[in-house]
C-alpha cells in the first residue's frame, strides 16, 4: 500500500498543522482545501455532529474524488435542553464574538441551578463512494457564572473542567490538548490509523485505464 493523500476539509492552517503532526508517522499526504480550486461550501445544516461532520467530508470527497476528513464540535448545555450544539459558532446571531456568545449563554444560564455541560466532536472519515467511518469523543464540565481565563477561543473561558480546577481558557495548549474532545476524538483516529488506511484501499474505487486511439479517417 503506497502513500495516501488525504484532504482535510477546512481551510484553517492550524487545524491542518496539528492533524499532520498527528499522523506524520504514517504513509499519507494531508491537504487543506486550500490546495485546490475554489470548490462549493457545504452548508452545515445537519441537526447532529454527526450529520455535519458526514455531509463535510462526503460531499469534499465526492468533489475531489479522494478521502477527506472533517469534524464537528461544540457545547452541549443540559440544562439548555442541548443548546448551543450544533449552533455553538452561531449561538446568538451572526457577527458577534467569541464573548459576545458566552455572555449570551451566561445570561440563559442566571437562573439555572444544573450547570453540567459536555463539549463533544465528531469526525468522518468519507471517500468519494459515499461510505465513512466515524469517531466522537467529548469532554464533560460545568458552565461558571462568568468568564475565567485568557487563552483558548469559543466557550473555553466558560466551561470548567473539575479534575484540573480550570476553565479550559486558563489551561495552556498542552493542557488542552490532553483532555479536549477534539483531542480524545483524533488520538482514537489516531490509534486506528493503520486500519483506516487499509479501509481506505478497500473502499476507493478502481478506475479503468483508457488508451487513446488515432482516428483512421484523420
Amino acid at each position: 500500500m503506497g502513500t495516501q493523500t488525504i484532504v482535510v476539509a477546512t481551510r484553517n492552517p492550524g487545524k491542518l498543522k496539528e492533524i499532520q503532526s498527528l499522523l506524520h508517522n504514517f504513509p499519507v499526504i494531508l491537504k487543506s482545501l486550500n490546495d485546490f480550486g475554489p470548490i462549493p461550501e457545504v452548508e452545515e445544516d445537519g441537526e447532529t455532529f454527526d450529520e455535519n461532520a458526514y455531509k463535510k467530508a462526503s460531499f469534499t470527497s465526492r468533489i475531489l474524488g479522494i478521502p477527506a476528513i472533517a469534524d464537528d464540535s461544540g457545547l452541549v448545555v443540559t440544562a439548555l435542553e442541548g443548546e448551543p450544539g450544533v449552533h455553538s459558532a452561531r449561538y446568538g446571531g451572526d457577527h458577534l464574538t467569541d464573548m459576545d456568545r458566552c455572555m449570551i449563554l451566561l445570561e440563559n444560564m442566571k437562573h439555572q441551578s444544573n450547570r453540567q455541560a459536555q463539549f463533544e466532536c465528531v469526525i468522518s472519515i468519507a471517500v468519494p463512494t459515499g461510505a465513512a467511518l466515524t469517531y466522537e469523543a467529548r469532554c464533560d464540565g460545568l458552565i461558571l457564572d462568568k468568564p475565567k481565563g485568557e487563552n483558548g477561543f469559543g466557550y473555553d473561558p466558560v466551561f470548567y473542567y473539575p479534575p484540573l480546577q480550570k476553565t479550559f481558557a486558563e489551561m495552556s495548549p498542552d493542557e488542552k490538548n490532553e483532555i479536549s474532545h477534539r483531542a480524545k476524538a483524533f488520538l482514537e483516529v489516531k490509534n486506528e490509523f493503520d486500519k483506516i488506511l487499509i479501509w481506505i484501499s478497500h473502499q476507493m474505487p478502481i478506475f479503468d485505464r483508457v488508451t487513446c486511439q488515432e482516428d483512421s479517417h484523420a
